[in-house]
């Protein structure tokens, strides 16, 4: 028999799950005056299987979001379908060569020197690599992420690298049981991508994404403007 985890999701029905998320997603932005197609599922398939990974993508997901790069590796590698994938773990300098090579976007880049390690593993790849500021509007000292006053400063010396492309901002808030707690770390985000957004950046600075929103509370992130939403135990069930 299948189980239950505390987030209400039926172990074993990926499929169900995957369609409840993205139904959830719809009224989420429907409620926000948003558009449905503004923002899409990152599905995190971490220490998920790649039977199971597969499982969420002939449901319909066509993004998959790993933190680990020696997992991912094996994966990526014997994954079959059409998926785009998404680095959404922290990110060592030593690993952006991997990283780089194997994800189209990387959702976690919190210094210029990782930018920088990131622009030159890029250029030996002939290609540009898109990648998210991860910002910690929290200010929590066990977050990764810059504070939101070095926002600026950072792009600033990003835009100096040729074969890196910044499109948008990224965090990941305290775990609340009440979703409506983090709503105002979100709006802080999305005001913050706001002010800065249209300033004379050059064309790799494109700043059009707001990767925010996890499985206890992804429905206020998109009603806060969220493009991307990373969520797992509501679609793979709770992880050891």
């Amino acid at each position: 028999m299948s189980g239950v985890t505390s987030l209400g999701v039926l172990m074993g029905n990926i499929a169900d799950n995957v369609r409840s998320v993205h139904e959830r997603m719809r009224e989420a932005a429907l409620r926000a005056d948003r558009s449905p197609e503004e923002t899409r599922l990152v599905a995190v398939s971490k220490t998920v299987d790649v039977e199971r990974t597969t499982e969420a993508v002939e449901a319909g997901v066509t993004i998959l979001g790993e933190n680990y790069l020696q997992e991912a590796q094996g994966k990526i590698e014997q994954f079959e379908l059409p998926v785009s994938w998404h680095f959404i773990g922290h990110l060592q300098s030593k690993k952006a060569k991997f990283v780089v090579r194997l994800f189209d976007l990387i959702h976690s880049v919190d210094s210029f020197n990782l930018a920088q390690e990131i622009s030159k593993r890029a250029a030996n790849l002939d290609k540009t690599a898109d990648v998210l500021i991860q910002v910690n509007v929290s200010g929590e000292a066990s977050k990764f992420g810059i504070a939101p006053g070095q926002l600026e400063a950072l792009l600033d010396r990003i835009q100096t690298l040729e074969n890196v492309c910044v499109r948008g901002l990224m965090t990941m808030p305290p775990y609340f049981d009440q979703p409506e707690r983090v709503r105002p770390l979100f709006a802080r985000l999305r005001e913050l991508m706001a002010r800065v957004k249209d300033r004379n950046w050059s064309p790799t600075i494109r700043l059009e994404e707001l990767s925010m929103g996890m499985s206890g509370d992804f429905e206020v992130g998109i009603e806060e403007g969220a493009t991307l939403v990373r969520v797992g135990t509501s679609i793979f069930g709770s992880r050891q």
